[in-house]
């Protein structure tokens, strides 16, 4: 039985990207920013990577930058670490904008999947249309594709837990549009229950009215570890890029186990 202890009782991971970066020119597998993971498929190319931009007008912004080849990406992201019953409430907190909408993918969220060479669309959710495949068994998180039948917008998308996962985009549109150059904060919340809460710039947002106001219940597995997952992904032939400017995770401390 977990007892109370004196220290500190959550995880905290803070990134503000002040001078930390992971080069274009750097040809690894993956890589590593304080106690964030840098991963995707395509990042050991030398088009692909995380810059520091001294000149985004505030104190540490990163740029994702995937390669110039379709289904290739950049992610920002945490080991599979999380268990939401142990170490709920989760949350995952980023201030975010894109240069420009068309022609990319974004997720924002929580998934049981964080390999090196992570693809948005073979590995954790596909957006085409009104609908929103989910091949991850378990993940949590905004969704962005401009794919979509509503191309603009975030979706709040979730699977594994005991509530079914959507997979009708216009369910899960939240009618918040991804604007260029324009900052946005996205935030995910993650009861122990598995019920999720999701906020843009302070707001409860959600596919429906019940889930803005309280939250898509079993919405994630409560017996499946999840990492926290930043990123973006081509869907052309071009090199694109997610500006991020922090991104903040917390978690209940397991103290039965040390963690």
């Amino acid at each position: 039985m977990a007892t109370a202890q004196s220290g500190h009782g959550r995880i905290e991971i803070f990134e503000d990207f002040i001078g930390a970066e992971w080069i274009v020119a750097e040809t690894a597998a993956s890589g590593a920013i304080g106690s964030l993971r840098v991963i995707g498929d395509g990042i050991a190319e030398t088009d692909s990577g995380v810059v520091n931009l001294e000149s985004g007008g505030l104190s540490g912004v990163a740029r994702l930058t995937t390669t110039n080849e379709d289904k290739h990406g950049c992610y920002i992201a945490t080991p599979v670490m999380f268990d939401v019953a142990l170490n709920g409430p989760l949350v995952l907190e980023a201030r975010v904008k894109v240069q420009a909408v068309a022609n990319r993918a974004m997720f924002i969220g929580f998934s049981d999947i964080n390999t090196d060479a992570l693809s948005l669309e073979d590995d954790l959710i596909h957006g085409n249309g009104t609908t929103t495949t989910l091949t991850a068994s378990d993940l949590v998180g905004f969704h962005f594709s401009s794919e979509y039948t509503d191309a603009t917008d975030w979706h709040t998308v979730y699977n594994g837990g005991t509530t079914t996962g959507e997979t009708t985009s216009t369910s899960l549109d939240v009618d918040d549009v991804v604007a260029a150059d324009v900052w946005q904060i996205l935030r995910v919340e993650v009861a122990p229950n598995g019920t999720a809460f999701f906020y843009i710039d302070g707001v409860a947002v959600g596919g429906s009215t019940s889930a803005k106001t309280s939250g898509v219940s079993g919405a994630a597995s409560t017996s499946v570890d999840m990492a926290a997952v930043v990123g973006v992904e081509s869907k052309t032939t071009s090199v694109l890029d997610m500006d991020v400017d922090y991104i903040y995770i917390s978690a209940n401390r397991d103290w039965t186990t040390g963690a």
